[in-house]
């Protein structure tokens, strides 16, 4: 199962960051290919909401569940059906500043054609990562 390791700095305290990355409704203007998510049920430890992805061309559905949410330190998805993944956002408060780690934990949905597509599929999934953490960081700073 590949794994995924990014991190920002975000000139923001930690409150506002985990207050946007907290609401699932805000998904889609910060994760890179996330097309929709609807049907946000609760908040909190127990949230559950479904969403359409689209990678690398192809689109999937599914739903994910809020496993663990510590306001202002730690939140933990599992999302199932179309891909299978945990997300975990940690966030560290630096004065005024916080430190934003995400880990995602996640399995390839569809076959893949040998080690080159899988490693160039990987590949873009790091970017795409990277670049989500910027965008959060670009919408909470604004």
């Amino acid at each position: 199962m590949p794994r995924i390791h990014k991190s920002v700095d975000i000139h923001a305290p930690v409150n506002k960051v985990f207050s946007y990355v907290d609401d699932p409704k805000n998904d889609p203007e910060w994760m890179m290919s996330m097309v929709d998510v609807k049907d946000v049920k609760g908040s909190g430890a127990g949230a559950h909401f479904s969403w359409d992805y689209k990678m690398v061309g192809m689109h999937f559905h599914g739903e994910t569940d809020r496993i663990e949410d510590i306001p202002e330190k730690k939140i933990v998805d599992k999302t199932k059906g179309g891909i299978e993944s945990t997300w975990t956002f940690s966030f560290d408060p630096r004065g005024d500043m916080t430190h934003l780690d995400v880990d995602i934990d996640y399995s390839i949905p569809i076959p893949v054609l040998g080690k080159l597509a899988e490693k160039v599929l990987l590949k873009h999934n790091e970017r795409e990562a990277e670049q989500s953490l910027l965008n959060i960081k670009e919408r909470v700073e604004h």
